[in-house]
């Protein structure tokens, strides 16, 4: 079974709240398996706009990385995701 990642590029406009996203999206990826592989740290984008994080995240497999974003868990999270930050955002299955 091939792995499902969530890529996302994130631009925080509110940094001061931002921790508050971080720490209810936990619920959900501790009830999927998620794994970092990317969260934060240095990067640079060469191609198309600019982003002040950059994250990958790993999932068991795609289905389980559909399954946490649809999740009520994540729902909750991602609302104040959006209140705090604009993303460029996607699921897609490993090779």
């Amino acid at each position: 079974m091939k792995k499902g990642y969530w890529m996302a590029m994130v631009d925080i406009t509110d940094p001061d709240n931002y921790p508050r996203y971080i720490a209810a999206n936990k619920a959900a990826f501790d009830k999927y398996g998620a794994k970092f592989l990317v969260r934060g740290g240095e990067g640079q984008v060469y191609e198309g706009p600019a982003a002040t994080r950059l994250v990958v995240i790993e999932f068991d497999s795609y289905q389980t990385a559909l399954d946490c974003f649809h999740s009520p868990e994540y729902q909750a999270a991602l609302k104040l995701r959006r209140q705090f930050s604009t993303a460029h955002f996607a699921i897609v299955e490993g090779a």
